[in-house]
């Protein structure tokens, strides 16, 4: 590996690079090269095709890593350290030539082989959750998620990063904030939009700082990192119950709803913008369980009733995503009401990027309310249904979960609290 070659397809194409370490995902009569322009393509070799190596030294193979690069305890035990826990998603994925595609990789030692330096601070103990993209993730994968988070802190982890794709991890993080109690470290969360054996990969730069994070001696909650910003010398730490992705493909895809980032990361500097949770003394604990019998309704014109009844039917809780202030047609009153009285707890919340549902300025929110509607304030809906589905592990009492869905757990309520200036 690490030849400079030149291949000659037998209808006269001539590719030239640098031969890259081939995988599981490659195939057989795969090659993988990486061009001069830093991009890495895959050629699958046919019986004309005419492989010639080029002459110059060849590059230095890549290291590999080992299954477990932190466990030397004669030197790590005494050396505070980090959990990496993985649960898939792009930033442990990598390219399938075989389809053009992203598949997860599968082995502990090929996501640690892409981040050579990641316990250069200190030791980095991995924990493989799973190897699911993040469409993937069930309410009962947070749970187990959320176990290992305490099962580590109660071993000595200093800190926790766990990697996940980006298209769910507004879910998730908002589910573990509400799940986890006692923090003595932080929980980070991190991804990546482009895998790592892509030369524009944000993956090297997102989970490195997400280590450095793991690490701060004073931050107890359950945050995001991802990039603020095209360059990769800023970075922005979102609550993880306020962060929603905004954009398929960008690296700064994240935005923190109402409001500003927690805090940003600038080259070596991390700066707070408002107030964090502090580490707790610990232990870490798991607080209560998760009920999955809710869902996502998102309203648009034309929703038939008979299809949203339908839908809610035989489901403890439903978070309505309205439109504007949290209105939804009139003509859905029958079942709302019909399935509030069956003991369904129903939520308003808002598709509109920014701001609060508010039942009070209009006469459609005002109606939605008497007939038992609960306004969930400036929650968006991924928060809101993480929320609900904590708050029906707690408790068969429907009183009792609306009570928890306005009560603050997790610095969930924007507009309750001022944001304090950066020091």
């Amino acid at each position: 590996m690490g030849q400079l070659v030149q291949i000659t397809t037998g209808e006269g194409r001539v590719w030239r690079g640098t031969l890259v370490p081939s995988h599981e995902l490659s195939g057989e009569r795969i090659v993988q090269l990486k061009l001069e322009s830093g991009y890495n393509v895959g050629l699958h070799l046919g019986p004309s095709d005419r492989v010639e190596a080029l002459p110059g030294a060849p590059a230095a193979p890549e290291k590999e890593a080992p299954a477990t690069r932190t466990n030397d305890r004669s030197t790590a035990e005494d050396r505070p350290w980090i959990a990496l826990l993985s649960t898939g998603g792009t930033i442990a994925s990598r390219v399938d030539y075989r389809t053009g595609g992203v598949r997860p990789v599968r082995t502990e030692r090929e996501v640690l082989g892409f981040f050579p330096d990641l316990d250069k601070d200190g030791p980095v103990r991995m924990v493989t959750v799973s190897d699911r993209l993040s469409e993937e993730i069930r309410p009962e994968d947070w749970l187990s998620l959320a176990r290992e988070i305490v099962r580590v802190f109660g071993e000595g982890a200093q800190g926790v990063v766990v990697t996940h794709g980006t298209d769910t991890m507004a879910y998730t993080s908002a589910a573990l904030a509400f799940l986890l109690e006692d923090l003595p470290g932080p929980v980070v969360l991190v991804g990546s939009q482009r895998s790592p054996d892509r030369p524009s990969s944000d993956a090297f730069t997102n989970i490195v700082q997400a280590a450095r994070l793991a690490r701060h001696p004073d931050l107890g909650e359950v945050v995001v990192l991802m990039h603020e910003g095209l360059s990769d010398d800023r970075f922005a730490v979102h609550r993880g119950t306020r962060v929603r992705k905004m954009h398929s493909s960008r690296r700064d895809a994240f935005r923190s709803r109402d409001g500003p980032p927690l805090g940003s990361i600038d080259g070596e500097t991390l700066t707070f913008c408002g107030d964090f949770r502090h580490r707790s003394n610990g232990p870490a604990r798991l607080s209560g369980t998760l009920d999955p019998r809710a869902s996502i309704l998102w309203f648009h014109p034309g929703l038939d009733p008979l299809r949203a009844a339908a839908f809610v039917k035989g489901q403890r809780g439903v978070v309505i995503a309205g439109t504007g202030l949290g209105h939804m047609s009139l003509e859905h009153l029958p079942w709302i009401r019909s399935a509030i009285a069956e003991g369904t707890v129903v939520v308003m919340t808002t598709q509109c990027l920014a701001g609060p549902s508010d039942p009070y300025v209009y006469s459609t929110g005002r109606e939605l309310l008497r007939a038992g509607v609960l306004y969930g304030e400036d929650l968006h809906p991924e928060t809101a249904y993480a929320k609900l589905l904590w708050a029906l592990g707690q408790s068969n009492d429907p009183a009792e979960v609306r009570r928890r869905m306005l009560e603050e757990r997790a610095g969930e309520f924007e507009a309750r609290h001022q944001a304090v200036e950066p020091g």
